[in-house]
């Protein structure tokens, strides 16, 4: 699975249900998976002081990966982590590469001081992420940078939003205090458990009572200032955290549209659990003529494709997967987008654009550009966001909105 993602795929794409991993075994293979990935700036170098030389068969390359990330975080014994690796090669169909795997991982565990100082020799190995990125990030928040990149290597918190329709936050509190779960308040209906679970132990979830969905995403559907019998767009709905907020927060006619079939699919499945309809449709929101009736929305929530590097200790792949010339990309596509939400807002109408993201250049640029363009856009003012990022942290994710009304 790693190998997949070295190769170029998404981590979620890699980690699709197949044959490879029993159930038991992945979240197993997951927290594999997602370390490894997150510890690769530093895992790399070692690998490459190591070998001297590239290793071709990334099969092999991501086998090291794995062992050198339990290795350096003392996951398990030494010896066992060089042992099952070894095996694993004959498992993988790599027999001859198990001198190669136990030569590099008996020679890192002697030489372990100086290949790890090897590992922070370059911003890549000491932070976590391309140079590219560090770049970024550094210049953009030059008080907070540091912070900033330290988040995307956290493990990301289980923050749960509580379904008003169907039961108060103190309620809930209290099912999930009888069910020997941990969790503290964050807001009207935010409550951040002390340690993960699974979504099946979570009482009431299969009922609707609750979702899961980072705090810093719920902040998207209360700044629309929403109320009974509006007209309401979901633009690039997919999966449908922010659509059920809205219909939870108030009696709305809400358009959802999302151009992906798949994800599509589970915004109906949330609504379904949650017990709320809205009107779906598997379209491009820039085409408004395959979606529009002709009838103005009167709030529209614009979630962009984005870079995600506001969620990037969620999908740590992005950090390598990403290239800096990808956001020039996703800066035209949000353009295009916001023009056409324009057409379909009603005067005195709201629109929230929002993104997981911490670059300006799909931020307060892409906004910046678009006021420009338009003498009837006027930005409101997001409260106790500065200028509308919110920064990742150890409570939530990284997140950019702009609310414009249109007069």
């Amino acid at each position: 699975m790693l190998a997949r993602v070295l190769a170029g795929a998404s981590l979620t794409a890699a980690l699709a249900p197949d044959d490879e991993a029993p159930p038991a075994l992945r979240p197993a293979v997951q927290d594999l998976c997602y370390g490894t990935l997150r510890d690769y700036g530093a895992a790399d170098l070692i690998l490459e002081a190591l070998a001297r030389k590239p290793i071709p068969d990334r099969g092999v390359r991501a086998l090291l990966l794995c062992a050198l990330y339990e290795l350096r975080h003392e996951r398990r014994a030494p010896h066992v982590v060089v042992d099952e690796a070894v095996t694993a090669c004959g498992e993988l169909g790599r027999a001859a590469a198990r001198g190669l795997v136990n030569a590099l991982l008996r020679n890192y565990l002697r030489r372990r001081e100086a290949l790890e100082a090897d590992g922070r020799r370059t911003d890549a190995g000491r932070y976590g992420y391309p140079q590219w990125w560090i770049t970024r990030v550094q210049r953009a928040y030059p008080r907070a940078w540091q912070a900033v990149l330290a988040a995307g290597n956290l493990h990301p918190p289980l923050t749960l939003r509580v379904n008003r329709r169907k039961i108060g936050i103190d309620a809930y509190f209290a099912k999930l205090d009888a069910a020997g779960i941990a969790a503290a308040r964050r807001g009207d209906w935010t409550l951040r458990l002390d340690t993960p679970r699974r979504v099946d132990a979570l009482p009431g979830f299969a009922l609707g009572e609750v979702s899961v969905q980072d705090a810093g995403a719920q902040l998207a559907a209360p700044l629309m200032d929403l109320r009974d019998g509006m007209r309401v767009l979901d633009a690039c709905a997919a999966p449908g955290g922010k659509t059920g907020h809205i219909l939870e927060l108030a009696a709305v006619d809400l358009l959802a549209i999302d151009c992906d079939a798949g994800r599509s699919e589970r915004i109906a499945a949330n609504l379904e659990r949650l017990g709320l309809r809205a009107r779906l449709r598997v379209a491009d929101a820039g085409d408004p003529g395959e979606w529009w009736d002709g009838r103005r929305f009167d709030r529209i929530l614009l979630d962009p494709p984005c870079s995600a590097s506001g969620v990037v200790r969620r999908h740590p792949d992005l950090k390598w997967l990403r290239r800096a010339s990808d956001l020039a990309g996703f800066a035209r596509e949000q353009a295009r987008l916001l023009e056409v939400m324009w057409r379909v807002l009603a005067p005195d109408g709201k629109l929230l654009y929002a993104t997981c993201s911490v670059f300006a250049e799909e931020n307060a640029a892409v906004i910046e550009a678009f006021a420009a363009r338009h003498a009837d856009a006027c930005r409101l003012t997001v409260p106790a966001l500065d200028l509308g990022q919110l920064l990742p942290d150890a409570e939530h994710d990284g997140f950019f909105y702009a609310l414009i009304e249109k007069s």
